[in-house]
């Protein structure tokens, strides 16, 4: 038993690595052997099988949105004279520092017509801004490496290292020359062709795009914060709406300004939609009220008509700052009727941290936390939390119009992460969490994402 164990145990790990070392190719000694730098090879000759000059090198065109791991070369754009011509792959003999030989002594050029997928790596990549997803970070390559990999030249690597960037200012001889140990493997980035097209619908994502996916909101914030204004509309439509809009509440709220004047209106208008109501509304808040207006008409009638209330508050009041997305519950139910509900909740747990429980005219009763529905049993009436939680006192409100210090007061005093706004028959409005006011009240320090660290 124990030496099946082990060899299962063993045979997972040489497949692990396998996996790995197929996703990595640069790992391989006799790819970074071969490395060919895209910067020695723009301007670089062209020779037929002859030996017979037929140009110079413009461009290297590769298929960079694809299912393939690593962008395959396609052809080349070849400067004849005047004329820019393609060069399909299946023409090209060899691929060397500084040089391009030809399979045939004549050959056939062609006008380019860009394919669905296809980027010009010279022009839309090199000196580009890409996201480093192994190291979350925006990032510049300074050079790109191709490689003969499995029968086909690909994109394998890339360098965005100063030195590499000199290099390229210095003699045409130090261009060509590879620098292997600066390489990273392309599969840890995230490119951005403004030119390709994303070719049919059926592409799925490359895997470095796909880690995007895995990173938290708050690191997607900062690498937003960092691109330029077509990269981070392009990182914004390979993102879910859902996790888009939880990036942009990690932004710092000039930069958010910015991005939503940047995308189109409906864009926007989705990406706003799915941010939490009180982040939504900040954000609606800092734009022009013409821009918000085009906004909220591109909105869901109810979820516009939600916004357009909070936006009615005054800033710097708890009624400008509160959330609207509130958890409660009737005093007949039971805790795991409760539990259930807050399950079905569960996206928007950043913003829930207790539960109303409100009488039949829909005014406050009690407000529960987590952790007295957590360690309450299943068949728990609410009622019975209800009474056992009334010996400490009635539940803590503040009114819309309290202002955010005064609600940061009676925060500190109940030592509570939050609380509820009611209205003047105790209904209640929404509740204000204690992030929320921090980011109000220290404005100069920055935004305190708690989030952050709890995620």
């Amino acid at each position: 038993m124990a030496t099946n164990t082990l060899f299962s145990s063993t045979t997972a790990r040489l497949r692990d690595r396998r996996v790995n070392l197929d996703h990595r190719a640069t790992a391989s000694r006799a790819v970074r052997a071969s490395l060919v730098s895209l910067a020695g090879l723009i301007g670089a000759p062209v020779t037929n099988q002859a030996g017979a000059e037929v140009g110079r090198l413009a461009d290297v065109v590769a298929r960079l949105y694809g299912p393939d791991p690593y962008p395959p070369m396609t052809g080349l754009i070849l400067r004849i004279g005047r004329r820019r011509t393609f060069l399909p792959a299946e023409a090209i003999g060899r691929l060397g520092a500084g040089h391009v030989r030809l399979r045939a002594s004549r050959v056939d050029l062609r006008d380019f017509q860009r394919r669905p997928g296809e980027v010009l790596l010279a022009r839309d990549v090199l000196d580009h801004q890409l996201v480093d997803v192994d190291g979350v970070q925006v990032t510049r390559a300074a050079d790109l490496y191709l490689a003969p990999l499995v029968g086909r030249v690909v994109l394998v690597g890339v360098d965005v290292s100063l030195p590499t960037l000199l290099r390229r200012l210095g003699p045409r001889r130090w261009q060509a020359r590879p620098t292997p140990e600066r390489v990273l493997d392309w599969q840890s980035f995230a490119p951005f062709g403004e030119q390709a097209t994303e070719g049919p619908a059926e592409v799925r994502l490359r895997s470095s795009r796909s880690a995007l996916h895995q990173l938290r909101p708050a690191d997607l914030a900062d690498i937003l914060e960092d691109l330029g204004r077509s990269e981070r509309q392009q990182l914004l439509g390979w993102l879910a709406p859902e996790q888009a809009a939880d990036a942009l509440e990690e932004m710092e709220p000039a930069e958010l300004e910015n991005l939503l004047r940047e995308a189109r209106p409906e864009h926007a208008a989705r990406l706003v939609d799915e941010m939490e109501p009180d982040e939504a509304a900040d954000a609606l808040r800092d734009l022009q009220p013409g821009e918000r207006e085009r906004l909220l008409e591109r909105m869901p009638h109810g979820e516009a008509a939600e916004l357009r209330g909070l936006l009615a508050h005054r800033e710097g009041t708890a009624g400008g700052a509160m959330t609207t997305r509130l958890v409660t519950a009737r005093l007949e139910q039971t805790v795991a009727e409760v539990r259930a509900e807050l399950a079905a909740q569960a996206e928007h747990r950043t913003e829930i941290d207790a539960v109303v429980v409100l009488d039949t005219a829909g005014r406050l009763v009690a407000d529960v936390p987590l952790f007295d529905l957590a360690v309450a049993e299943d068949s728990t009436p609410v009622t019975d939390l209800v009474a056992w939680l009334a010996q400490f006192g009635p539940p803590v409100a503040v009114s819309p119009d309290a202002r955010l210090a005064k609600v940061a007061d009676r925060l500190v005093a109940a030592r509570k992460s939050s609380l509820l706004v009611v209205d003047e028959e105790d209904r209640p409005l929404g509740r204000i969490l204690a992030d929320d006011i921090l980011d109000a009240l220290l404005p100069e320090r920055g935004r305190l994402h708690f989030r952050r660290f709890l995620q």
